[in-house]
């Protein structure tokens, strides 16, 4: 935000929402944890388990309020904010535990609130108020936007799309933008034109064959009632690296909806959600970026960087939640652990911790609490140990989804498999240093195949059953267990 005054008239605006918050939460203490991820990483599976295992008393031994019988009662509540959607978490249950299917993906936010009463670690009965709010992490990654211009936005990705892998994913959009004159006349033909050949260069890149993380604007994939608004009709255009936009001009046209875009979908965002979060966990699919390779797992670390330089990390104290907000805990998770066998969950975990030290280094600093690790909020696996070649192997069951494809085996979504993921490096740094370990892992049973993970079905349960997980007790006693003590 470059104008000052503009940017005095927003801390403002937050300090008196913080303010109000403030006044709220001594009355009904409250939590609003935000949860996050890039597309796929499992944010709404992750909310999903999470309040189904405090409503139904799931199994979460490590944690403590649960485990020791201080929490008396879990229940949901009215949506309090009603400009929000409600997170759908009747149907999504439904889909994991009924229909044996994932439940859509996160398009917009959403939230839920859960009403926990629980009896303090000095016998008083006390009720914590969870407001859970689930955005997509492409919506904060559009964050940084708010300090830039466009000029800045244009120039910084076009040059990432000249990079490889992007550039051959470009190409159809560099083509029409080099015939394209930004001093020229304003044209909306041209702008709608350009608009369309962008975004479709930023879906070929989000393509899991690639998983590029860093992508803004984000909702150019997820437009909603938008679709086709001037406000997401504009593009990067090859700007001089003089001079400013001429009146009327191509350029002048483009720089506008761009302001736009920050004004009516960004900062909105920012004000009335984002600044007013207290806890917040990352989702993170590292599996699928080695998937990908040595480029996407760069480019997640880029983004994994953007995405903590948006917080405000430190520790919450009075004068910081009525003037400043912040977010004193953040927890990156690497989802799909189930698809690893345990001996490799501590190096998964390794690896993000890896991926995200620079940006960790800088909170940790502000005072915020930062934790990393590997978890499936629900495991679609079971281990096993199987013969083969005379030796014993650690392998995972898990039922392929119809249509997945194994060599020349296609899956019917019915027929349980063996297979064998291998072993994660012990060292996390070889993946950054040596292209060649993106070949070292496998979830196919053949120890020379490719490094590629198979898409599981959800676990089949028994009626009543509460939904398997790895590690979602450690992450609920991280993220809320200090306010249920």
């Amino acid at each position: 935000m470059s104008d000052p005054f503009a940017q005095f008239i927003e801390q403002g605006r937050l300090g008196a929402g913080a303010l109000i918050d403030f006044g709220r939460h001594l009355i009904h203490p409250t939590v609003r944890l935000g949860v996050t991820g890039m597309s796929r990483a499992g944010k709404t599976v992750f909310i999903t388990a999470l309040v189904n295992g405090l409503v139904r008393g799931g199994r979460l031994p490590v944690f403590e309020a649960l485990a020791s019988g201080r929490v008396a009662s879990a229940e949901l509540a009215p949506q309090p904010d009603d400009a929000v959607p409600r997170f759908d978490y009747e149907t999504h249950v439904q889909a994991l535990t009924v229909e044996r299917r994932w439940p859509d993906s996160t398009r917009q936010i959403s939230e839920l609130r859960l009403v926990i009463d629980y009896q303090a670690k000095r016998g008083a009965l006390r009720t914590l108020t969870l407001d859970i709010v689930d955005y997509p992490g492409e919506w904060l990654l559009d964050l940084p936007l708010l300090d830039k211009s466009y000029e800045e936005w244009a120039r910084e990705t076009l040059a990432a799309s000249r990079q490889a892998p992007r550039a051959a994913l470009a190409a159809p959009w560099h083509q029409h933008l080099a015939g394209l004159d930004p001093n020229g006349p304003q044209d909306e033909q041209a702008a709608l034109t350009a608009a369309a050949l962008f975004t479709d260069y930023l879906r070929a890149c989000r393509d899991r064959r690639f998983a590029i993380s860093m992508l803004p604007p984000g909702r150019f994939l997820m437009p909603g009632d938008l679709a086709g608004s001037p406000a997401l009709t504009f593009a990067p255009l090859d700007l001089p690296a003089e001079g400013s936009a001429p009146a009327r001009s191509l350029w002048a046209m483009m720089q506008r909806r761009y302001e736009s875009y920050k004004a009516v979908l960004v900062r909105p965002f920012f004000r009335e959600h984002f600044s007013r979060l207290d806890r917040q966990i990352v989702l993170v699919d590292i599996l699928s970026t080695l998937n990908a390779g040595p480029d996407a797992l760069r480019d997640l670390e880029n983004a994994l960087a953007a995405i903590l330089n948006c917080f405000n990390p430190g520790r919450r104290s009075l004068i910081s939640t009525l003037f400043k907000p912040r977010i004193d805990r953040i927890l990156f998770a690497a989802t799909k652990a189930d698809h690893l066998h345990r001996s490799s969950h501590d190096r998964l975990e390794a690896i993000l911790r890896r991926v995200t030290e620079r940006a960790i280094a800088r909170a940790t600093f502000a005072g915020a609490t930062i934790d990393v690790i590997a978890l499936a909020a629900v495991r679609a696996t079971r281990e096993a140990t199987i013969r083969q070649g005379g030796a014993d192997l650690p392998a995972i069951l898990g039922t392929p989804a119809a249509g997945e494809v194994m060599g020349h085996q296609v899956f019917d979504g019915k027929t349980e498999i063996a297979m064998f993921p291998g072993d994660l490096p012990d060292d996390p740094s070889v993946f950054f240093n040596d292209p060649a370990a993106f070949r070292g892992l496998t979830s196919v049973p053949a120890p020379e195949a490719d490094f590629r993970f198979l898409h599981l079905l959800p676990p089949a349960l028994a009626a009543g059953e509460p939904l398997p997980h790895i590690r979602l007790d450690r992450a609920l006693e991280f993220l809320i267990g200090d306010r249920l003590s």
